[in-house]
């Protein structure tokens, strides 16, 4: 106790730990001596007697190495390293740093710059430690704020989408029906998938009028006059999969839009019911007719749909010819393959996959006589009112995206205008048209998409590839279809 307790102070000299410091003294006497250090022999053999005490400890006759009769610099050194006594380690630690000290006065200059570049890196450690939790604190505020701003858009978004699908559910109810009599679960998807749509046109609608016309008051005076039920003309969709640096500038417009929405459909509220009721007895007159034109087309039986994962053998097998070819679908296109039925087939097959992104994919069913055998493809753009439906859902006779029969008769000329400008589109118009499989999103870039059908009559099969709701992304299509006797 008597040996330690003058050292306990000396644990910590200069600003350093006594064992760094006696580290960084003992490299410099080593890197320097007999160059920047003269010692005399003398003082040379003190540092030698220090040396050894801090590493070995007291001197022990016993444990010395035997010394020859002429190595007189070894007697020296042993004699020093006895006049040390028993004090401790770290004694002789401090020992031979306070006589490097007094001996060179290089030494405390060499260790003060230690000390401060010590102090540098410490300071630019912290600072750089001081600089990411400010980053990341800013990176979680910025999330923070992004969903809680996501959340009021998504909620604007279900309030205007509610409004909507109540507005036009009689509608769409009554043409489901028409599409599926008696199969509640079929009418139920249709009317979902219908309402969807007119929610997304709806927007895109609003979307073009605030590029058009940028000032609030005229925007919103345009938004008052178009009754809400009102359909859209087909524009491109955003693509859900798009991110990056536009993301801000879109949640804003979306936010602006959502409430400019809902002012809409809050002051035409009154105005919609007035409508609804004036075109009451026009609806239930012509779903009644149209009832009994369906009723003399046949049930169709339901699809088959699977999935196989050897997509990379399919596509080259389809790129190399063995198939029915690749398409490129542009963003916002829709790609229409008509397959008419064949004399000797009873069921059609299908295969399809994409590279690294989705693709809408649905069937339809033309009744109407192939006036060809030969399968061509049609590509169409989003913003053109189709000839056949391709987005639309419907049979021709009423063409629910621009409401009801009696709503706008110059929106039915101008479409009419359109369809005959050829005449298989004009003839393709007239023929009804049933949903085998409604439009959906598939991830088809993972695995290959088959299904198969039984021909439900003569007629055009309609394999429709989707690509309208993606305003920047084209998509790449490997296809084939083909029957079975």
């Amino acid at each position: 106790m008597e040996n330690k307790s003058p050292t306990a102070p000396a644990l910590e000299k200069w600003g350093f730990p006594l064992q760094e410091l006696y580290r960084l003294a003992f490299t410099f006497y080593k890197q320097n001596s007999g160059k920047a250090i003269h010692l005399s022999y003398e003082d040379n053999l003190k540092l030698i007697a220090f040396k050894q005490q801090a590493q070995l400890g007291p001197f022990n006759t016993n444990d010395a190495p035997a010394l020859g009769v002429l190595d007189v610099i070894g007697r020296d050194r042993q004699q020093h390293w006895q006049l040390l006594g028993d004090i401790t380690r770290e004694q002789a630690q401090e020992g031979f740093i306070d006589l490097l000290d007094t001996m060179c006065s290089a030494f405390r200059p060499y260790i003060e710059a230690v000390r401060q570049n010590r102090d540098d890196t410490l300071k630019d450690e912290l600072r750089r430690m001081e600089l990411e939790k400010e980053a990341r604190e800013r990176r979680e505020r910025e999330q923070q704020q992004l969903l809680e701003e996501g959340y009021k858009e998504e909620l604007q978004r279900r309030q205007l989408q509610d409004a909507l699908n109540k507005q036009t559910y009689q509608q769409f109810k009554l043409y489901a029906e028409k599409q599926f009599p008696g199969n509640p679960e079929q009418q139920a998807v249709l009317i979902h998938q219908l309402q969807r749509e007119h929610y997304h046109q709806y927007m895109q609608q609003l979307h073009l009028q605030q590029q058009s016309h940028p000032p609030p008051n005229s925007n919103q005076s345009e938004q008052e006059q178009m009754p809400p039920h009102q359909e859209p003309e087909k524009l491109p969709q955003q693509d859900q999969l798009q991110s990056g640096n536009n993301s801000n500038n879109n949640n804003s417009n979306s936010s602006v839009n959502l409430a400019n929405a809902m002012e809409g459909l809050q002051l035409n509220e009154q105005q919609q019911q007035q409508h609804q009721q004036q075109h009451q007895h026009e609806q239930q007159a012509t779903a009644h007719h149209e009832v009994e034109e369906y009723d003399d087309y046949v049930m169709i039986r339901p699809a088959k749909i699977w999935t196989r994962p050897d997509i990379d053998q399919f596509k080259t097998e389809v790129s190399a010819g063995d198939g029915d070819g690749v398409i490129t679908i542009g963003h916002g296109d829709t790609v229409t393959v008509r397959v008419p039925t064949n004399l000797n087939g009873k069921c059609i097959f299908w295969e399809f996959a994409t590279d690294n992104y989705d693709i809408g994919f649905g069937i339809y069913f033309e009744w109407a006589k192939p006036i060809t055998n030969e399968v061509t493809v049609h590509v169409s753009d989003s913003d053109e009112d189709e000839d056949c439906v391709d987005e639309d859902y419907l049979s021709t006779t009423e063409d629910l995206e621009s409401g009801s029969l009696s709503h706008d008769r110059s929106v039915q000329a101008a479409a009419a205008a359109h369809n005959a400008a050829s005449a298989a589109a004009a003839a393709a118009s007239k023929a009804p048209i049933s949903i085998i499989v409604p439009i959906y999103r598939r991830e088809c870039y993972n695995e290959v998409y088959v299904g198969s059908h039984s021909y439900p009559g003569e007629g055009v099969y309609l394999l429709k590839f989707d690509n309208s709701y993606s305003i920047w992304r084209s998509k790449t299509l490997y296809y084939r279809v083909y029957y079975e006797r």
